[in-house]
């Protein structure tokens, strides 16, 4: 590969790095450091690839591509950010960035984009109008977190059906939010429905309405998010939780575009984008035979796994002060937290995640009895954290049961969901536990649970549970 390369860098050692492992693929780099440098750099000559970063040193990078899209409209331009945000991704994806990397970055996937890009050169970019990025619900600069940004980048301009997973907690109805409010359906209507909430038997009639007497109660026709959706976006939460016969209605309205309302006859067009959630593996509901295989695949065309809160600690000190502002936004006093504080939330397991992160700084903003939260402030407010442990406590309550009461305050879950949600909590800490008192004996822990070896088996593997690190030496 080889080509001309305009890099706009204000940081020397990243400059060079980057002219050293380009160089080393054919590439000839001319490098600056400001706007003013790139536009006269721009006017003496033409580049096959632009590099650029976004803050620099006489202003915004990405910012000023406008000018750049004008005098060289079909030049690939990677962007470079340590501003590492939902806004700043899309902002590159609305500026038709050809790729968006975050600080900081993998060098070998740079490398390779630009040597892409290079290939891509003689193509066209689409032009779409720049969202201003406000009130961009979603905070976090973790590579697991860019990955998210970038995954919603790709699918903003295209109607292509999103399935959400991660644990409760995680924002998976932010991320659908964050899809249809930058995305080309942002005028239409945002319809969200959490289907784990809602009677089996009325699934279908909320979805897809239905005609006057068609059933006992149904006194008056009744319009159903699907067309209440018609334009713009149908959010279905907890997909998981979906009754059979209703699944196979959803899967022929996502085949046809049309619905039909319970009762009726009509065929009604509907132009929806549909956006999928759910906290559960439907890998194994599909196994058993809960969950349509065909259904899944219609929902699963483009897969965003929301990151568990313990798997981006180093985002909880950014959420933290982002919930600490809303809080003071809301009335409660302004408080700001110290080093050891952070340490302190960082080491916490985070079983609720972001949501149960967001009602804990809440309680310590409201509690707390000095404006600067100390760790052991944040001890006396929030006590020690339940763990799973089996040991019965003061109460005689075993330490599973104290986590459960805990859960269940914090999770709030619908009515009729309660045990499945719950299992799907609880049931991994749970045959760790037996692991770990087995030393990892596969068959003992099985006995010990009261269930099958091949069961046991089978969910160590659903569950991704390495057994062989149970195992102490004797």
């Amino acid at each position: 590969m080889s080509g001309t390369l305009l890099l706009v860098e204000d940081d020397s050692a990243i400059a060079t790095v980057i002219t050293a492992a380009l160089e080393d693929e054919g590439f000839e780099i001319a490098h600056c450091s400001s706007i003013r440098e790139r536009d006269e750099k721009m006017d003496a000559r033409t580049f096959d690839v632009m590099v650029t970063d976004v803050m620099l040193e006489d202003g915004d990078g990405l910012a000023s591509l406008k000018a750049v899209r004008e005098s060289a409209p079909t030049m690939p331009v990677i962007v470079l950010s340590a501003q590492n945000t939902l806004d700043t991704a899309v902002r590159a994806s609305d500026s038709d960035a050809f790729e968006y990397f975050p600080k900081p970055f993998d060098l070998d996937e740079l490398v390779r984009a630009v040597c892409q890009a290079a290939g891509n050169r003689s193509e066209t970019p689409e032009l779409t109008p720049s969202s201003d990025g406000d009130g961009m619900p979603m905070v976090g600069r973790s590579p697991a977190m860019q990955g998210v940004y970038r995954m919603i980048t790709r699918v903003l301009r295209n109607d292509l059906t999103v399935l959400v997973t991660g644990e409760s907690g995680t924002g998976k109805e932010l991320v659908a939010e964050a899809i249809h409010q930058l995305g080309s359906r942002r005028t239409g209507p945002f319809v969200a429905v959490n289907t784990a909430a809602i009677p089996h038997d009325l699934v279908e009639s909320e979805l897809f309405g239905h005609e006057k007497g068609a059933f006992t109660g149904a006194v008056a026709q009744a319009i159903g998010k699907f067309e209440q959706a018609n334009g713009g976006t149908l959010f279905l939460d907890e997909i998981g939780d979906m009754p059979a016969e209703a699944q196979t209605r959803l899967l022929r309205a996502l085949q046809s575009g049309s619905i039909r309302r319970v009762g009726g006859r009509q065929e009604i067009a509907v132009d929806v984008r549909i956006i999928a959630a759910t906290n559960r593996d439907l890998a194994p509901m599909i196994e058993a035979g809960a969950f349509r295989e065909d259904l899944f695949y219609r929902l699963n065309v483009v897969p965003i796994e929301l990151p568990p809160l313990r798997e981006r600690r180093e985002d909880i000190e950014v959420l933290s002060q982002h919930f600490l502002a809303q809080a003071a936004e809301d009335g409660l006093p302004r408080r700001i937290l110290k080093a050891e504080a952070v340490q302190a939330l960082e080491a916490r397991n985070w079983r609720g995640n972001v949501r149960e992160l967001r009602n804990v700084i809440y309680r310590l903003a409201l509690m707390s009895r000095e404006d600067a939260i100390d760790a052991s402030s944040l001890t006396d407010i929030l006590g020690e954290e339940p763990s799973f442990a089996t040991d019965a406590d003061e109460d005689g309550k075993g330490g599973i049961g104290a986590a459960l009461d805990v859960w269940l305050m914090r999770e709030e879950p619908a009515s009729g969901t309660v045990y499945a949600s719950a299992l799907a909590a609880f049931e991994k800490p749970l045959i760790e536990h037996a692991l770990g008192q087995t030393n990892g004996n596969q068959l003992r822990a099985a006995k010990l649970l009261g269930i099958n070896r091949n069961t046991l088996r089978k969910r160590i593997t659903e569950l991704r549970i390495e057994p062989d690190r149970f195992a102490r030496p004797v």
